[in-house]
């Protein structure tokens, strides 16, 4: 029998949890699977709390505040016992009926992530310009194979959040984070609903964070282990600008003109060469503190106030 946690964060969403938990529920026993369901409270501010709290069965996770959906799928996936991790939307448009299917082709090819892409989505037209736009400029930065990373719904294998805590909007990243770890990261593509109840939450602020977080994970693959190389690429990019601009500043010199009349060439002798010293100094300071972040513990960036199981008696 295969064990699955499906983790759900939510936030403001009393209009989507109850008939959202029953359709877990239903699918969990009709494929026969030993189960657990997570909902992350992340701070809602309407009757989500209440509801949730009658849900049976349920793992439920109530933060102190809003922390953010990433920290929320965090800290669900924390919460997990179970071999298998599904993660969804708590908006009701994910449909769980695709875990199973997703679940089987993970098991057929061997993969340790699969990630759900939403090929025909039920959003509005703004929504899918500004994620199509994103999927392209991650496609040239992460280039992780996925055609829809910001897709809530995967299926993981528990061991690839081993020592893996995520921060910002890195939820959209984590194939690529993984993939970045050596797991073997495939796609199905799933059925995409239309928002029945709710608002969505996405808006410029998400996209912003998230652009910022792609540059982190994008950093991360490529110099994390080894920031002196691109630090100390521009160090030596620098110190070639201001050796070029040192010897303009001699030619003219020699040529009889008047320093005072030129002092362009020297200042940018100067500045392109301090600027170099500091790349090759802050390069050699990000190796030390690379070394540091690895070898020490890093805190929540989160806050749980409770945690409540409800058991089917």
């Amino acid at each position: 029998m295969l064990s699955i946690s499906i983790v759900v964060p939510v936030y403001n969403e009393e209009g989507n949890v109850a008939k959202l938990h029953q359709e877990i529920k239903q699918m969990c026993e009709s494929a026969g699977y030993d189960y657990e369901i997570i909902f992350i409270n992340d701070g809602s501010s309407d009757q989500t709390d209440q509801i949730c709290r009658t849900l049976k069965p349920l793992k439920y996770i109530q933060f102190r505040r809003n922390f953010g959906q990433t920290a929320a799928m965090d800290a669900g996936i924390k919460a997990s016992t179970k071999e298998f991790i599904a993660t969804l939307d708590g908006d009701g448009q994910n449909d769980p009926a695709d875990i199973p299917k997703m679940l089987d082709y993970m098991l057929e090819k061997q993969y340790d992530v699969v990630s759900g892409w939403r090929k025909n989505r039920k959003d509005t037209f703004m929504k899918r310009f500004i994620s199509r736009g994103a999927n392209a400029l991650r496609y040239l930065l992460v280039h992780d194979g996925i055609h829809d990373s910001g897709c809530s719904l995967k299926v993981y294998r528990k061991e690839c959040f081993k020592g893996i805590n995520l921060y910002g909007e890195q939820h959209r990243f984590i194939p690529a984070i993984l993939q970045i770890k050596g797991f073997k990261v495939g796609e199905v593509v799933v059925n995409h609903r239309a928002r029945t109840s709710g608002r969505t939450k996405y808006n410029w602020h998400r996209t912003i964070k998230g652009f910022v977080d792609m540059i982190s994970v994008w950093f991360w693959n490529k110099y994390a282990s080894r920031p002196l190389h691109i630090l100390g690429a521009f160090g030596i990019l620098f110190c070639m600008l201001g050796g070029a601009c040192g010897i303009w500043s001699v030619v003219l010199f020699l040529l009889g003109y008047k320093m005072s009349n030129n002092i362009i060439p020297p200042i940018l002798t100067v500045f392109f060469m301090i600027m170099g010293v500091l790349m090759f100094i802050f390069g050699l300071m990000s190796e030390i503190m690379m070394k540091v972040y690895f070898g020490t513990h890093v805190d929540m960036p989160y806050n749980i106030k409770e945690i409540v199981e409800n058991t089917e008696e």
